[in-house]
C-alpha cells in the first residue's frame, strides 16, 4: 500500500505549511499470530493507525524531540530552545519538553504512528493553554512556552498544577487529545458568563478565559454534604473545550465497565 492509500481525516494550513491527520484504512495483520490477533481485535473496534503528516512549501514546522518519523524532500532539521530561559520554563514548569525540533524547507514530513486522537485548530493572532503534555507540532508562526495560574486557587486546587502549557500567535497546531474530537465540547462564554466542570476533562481554553477553583454549593459544608467537592471554573469571554468522555475511558482503563459511575468523578487536587 503506497502513502496515497491513507486517509485525510482532517488538515490547516498556515504560510508554507499543510498539517494533516491522516490514517490507514485497516492494519492488515502479522506473521506473528499473537499480534495478529491483537491487530484484528484494533480493527473491529475501528482503532486505527494514524500520523501526523506535514507538507512544508519553503515553509518551518517545530515538533516535538524524537517525534519524526521519516522525511523527504529538500528539507533542514535543527533543534531549538526557543531561547534558553523559555526553554527552561517550558521543560521544568509546564511538562513539555526543553528543546524542539524544527524542520525547513520544501518536501514532506511524518511524524510517529499512533493509534491515540489527535486534534488541530488554526490560531489567528490569539493564544490557547492546553494540557501538560497535549502539544505535538505546529507551524513556525507560533510560540509554545509555560504560562503561570493567574490566581492561587485554580494552582492549587484546580487539578492543573501551577503552569500549563500555552500557544501564542498565528498558525496551525496539532495536539494530542484524551479523546475523538467528535467527542468534545465547545463553548463560547460571553463576558462574565461560567462554565463549571466537575472534573478534569477541560481540555483546552483560550487566554481569555478565567481559570479558578470554587465550591459547588456556598459554603464547604454544603458542598460536603452534597457529595460535591471543588469545580474548575471558567469565566467568559473566550472559549472552552471540554472532553466529557474523558473520565469514563480513565474509569474503563483502571477499573473496568459498571452500570454506574458511584457519583461525580470530581476534581482532583494535587498534593
Amino acid at each position: 500500500m503506497g502513502q496515497e492509500a491513507l486517509e485525510v481525516l482532517s488538515s490547516e494550513s498556515a504560510p508554507g505549511v499543510t498539517l494533516e491527520i491522516v490514517q490507514y484504512p485497516a492494519l492488515r495483520g502479522s506473521g506473528d499470530l499473537a499480534v495478529a490477533e491483537r491487530v484484528f481485535f484494533a480493527n473491529q473496534a475501528d482503532i486505527r493507525l494514524k500520523h501526523i503528516r506535514a507538507r512544508l512549501d519553503k515553509g518551518e514546522i517545530q515538533i516535538e524531540p524524537g517525534a519524526l518519523y521519516y522525511m523527504r524532500g529538500q528539507l533542514q532539521l535543527e533543534a531549538s530552545t526557543q531561547g534558553v530561559k523559555k526553554g527552561f520554563m517550558r521543560s521544568f514548569l509546564s511538562g513539555e519538553t526543553l528543546f524542539q525540533s524544527k524542520i525547513r524547507g520544501t518536501g514532506e514530513v511524518y511524524l510517529d504512528p499512533s493509534f491515540g486522537h489527535f486534534v488541530m485548530f488554526n490560531i489567528d493572532n490569539d493564544a490557547l493553554i492546553v494540557d501538560k503534555g497535549a502539544f505535538y507540532c505546529a507551524s513556525g508562526g507560533l510560540e509554545v512556552s509555560a504560562v503561570l495560574q493567574r490566581n492561587v486557587s485554580s494552582a492549587l486546587f484546580g487539578g492543573e498544577g501551577f503552569f500549563q502549557t500555552i500557544i501564542r500567535g498565528s498558525g496551525a497546531v496539532v495536539l494530542v487529545a484524551p479523546v475523538p474530537l467528535e467527542e468534545m465540547v465547545t463553548y463560547e462564554l460571553a463576558a462574565g458568563e461560567k462554565l463549571f466542570v466537575d472534573g478534569n476533562f477541560a481540555f483546552m481554553r483560550t487566554e481569555s478565559i478565567t481559570f479558578r477553583a470554587e465550591k459547588s454549593a456556598k459554603s464547604l459544608f454544603r458542598s460536603l454534604v452534597s457529595g460535591e467537592g471543588l469545580l474548575q471554573t471558567f469565566e467568559g469571554p473566550g472559549m472552552v473545550w471540554i472532553a466529557p468522555t474523558q473520565g469514563i475511558y480513565d474509569e474503563l482503563r483502571t477499573q473496568g465497565l459498571s452500570s454506574h459511575t458511584g457519583g461525580s468523578m470530581g476534581t482532583k487536587v494535587n498534593n
